[in-house]
């Protein structure tokens, strides 16, 4: 069977704020980038994406700007209406672009107010006369000169167009894409560029990363993770008011930490101290840090449901949870990841994945982070290697990014449609 991949890798300005989301989609062995000349190549793209979006939840990029590359049999599917409007950036490209019949829909869809944005914009005159239909214009670093960068970044500012640079993989492409004033940037080190926290290595000993290691054990001892919880106030109020909220409709306040705990579950109370302690630092969290625990959440999901399938794997899942929870922790605590993996404890393949990318478990860890890239030959290779059927990997990546998303609601809006008494009871309580 062949793979069909689909993954999104973030858009975002020049200070790290998320603008959007880039769709991108694979399929039939081969990569869609809809300069495909060949027929059945157009309807093999059209029918990787339309099926997955049609027959699969599509939750996971609710609430989000979404910029997907449409082919002509996408157009004519109409496969945008599957999208609200207002989460939907239609992108075309030189295929459409000479189509009359693609771009009679790229226009009708520009008229009923979805964006429009248009892939390595050129200087030629097809490209020129669109600007006064689109939104966006996407040049590739790679493939456009100096000059011309600056000279469409002139005229498309010049008409209020947002220009977005992509293809950067490097931070000499990211420092020049920003000099010479993108709205945006997309490519491999934007996705992975993430803000480094203002822990110092002390905050390994603090009562917060304890905690963390104590929930995150194997068998963990509940008597520790009171006796943690009850030495720390904004700890003990913070769990009892997500505890207390309306989410959990409970019959009875838990008015003690055992309750707590008992309510909340040991996992979700281990995700619920990684939020707290990766923003404890801050009174407020900004984009850049809400992007950095959602990847967080995600690669440890995603670790732990490919473990489903995984085959002669020598860790458990919630291991392979902590592996992709881990991952990130160098950007939370300002310390090599060697230094702060001593402290934490997990086995040596789970460090050595991290750290070295050693092992069935570097191999899975290598996985994940290809798939964030989109990396579709070594996504192939190291799911073959792992006996991970690769047909599964999309609808397991969209699963595990609702769950994301859902955890997220739950963890950041506790008191979402709380009766009126339970917020009184819940005032003074400091946030979570």
């Amino acid at each position: 069977m062949s793979s069909k991949y689909i993954v999104r890798q973030p858009i975002k300005d020049a200070e790290g704020m998320i603008l959007g989301y880039e769709i991108l989609y694979y399929g039939e062995n081969q990569a869609f980038s809809g300069d495909n000349s060949n027929s059945s190549a157009e309807f093999a793209a059209a029918d990787t994406i339309y099926t997955f979006l049609t027959q699969n939840s599509t939750k996971a990029l609710k609430g989000t700007r979404n910029f997907m590359t449409f082919t002509t049999m996408l157009l004519m599917k109409k496969t945008p209406r599957l999208f609200d409007k207002n989460e939907l950036v239609i992108q075309i490209d030189d295929s459409v672009i000479i189509h009359p019949l693609s771009m009679h829909f790229v226009q009708q869809y520009a008229k009923e107010g979805y964006r429009i944005a248009v892939n390595e914009f050129q200087f030629a005159p097809r490209y020129l006369a669109l600007l006064d239909g689109i939104d966006y214009i996407k040049i590739n670093v790679k493939t456009a000169t100096d000059a011309n960068i600056s000279n469409i970044m002139e005229i498309g500012h010049s008409m209020n167009k947002k220009c977005i640079v992509t293809n950067i993989d490097s931070p000499e492409l990211y420092e020049k894409a920003v000099q010479m004033g993108a709205d945006a940037l997309e490519g491999p080190y934007v996705a992975e560029k993430l803000t480094t926290k203002a822990h110092s290595s002390a905050y390994i000993q603090s009562n917060f990363f304890r905690l963390m290691v104590a929930v995150t054990r194997d068998e963990p001892n509940v008597e520790e993770i009171e006796q943690l919880i009850a030495a720390d106030a904004s700890l003990t109020y913070g769990l009892l008011k997500m505890v207390n909220s309306a989410y959990f409709a409970l019959r009875h306040r838990a008015t003690t930490i055992t309750q707590a705990i008992m309510t909340l579950g040991l996992g979700q109370l281990k995700q619920w101290i990684y939020l707290l302690s990766a923003s404890n630092a801050e009174s407020e969290m900004d984009a850049s840090s809400e992007e950095f625990l959602k990847i967080s959440f995600l690669r440890a999901n995603f670790c732990s449901e490919l473990m489903n399938h995984a085959q002669n794997m020598p860790i458990s899942k919630s291991e392979a949870y902590l592996m992709g929870m881990f991952s990130t922790l160098n950007y939370l605590i300002a310390a090599p990841l060697e230094e702060i993996l001593s402290e934490v404890p997990v086995n040596d393949q789970i460090k050595n994945a991290l750290l070295k990318h050693e092992g069935r478990c570097g191999m899975l860890y290598d996985l994940v982070l290809s798939y964030e890239a989109a990396d579709w030959d070594k996504i192939t290779s190291l799911s073959g290697q792992l006996g991970i059927p690769s047909n599964m990997m999309t609808s397991i990546y969209f699963i595990c990014m609702e769950n994301v998303n859902t955890l997220w609601e739950q963890l950041t809006n506790p008191y979402a449609g709380q009766l009126p008494d339970e917020a009184e009871a819940g005032a003074g309580a400091p946030n979570v």
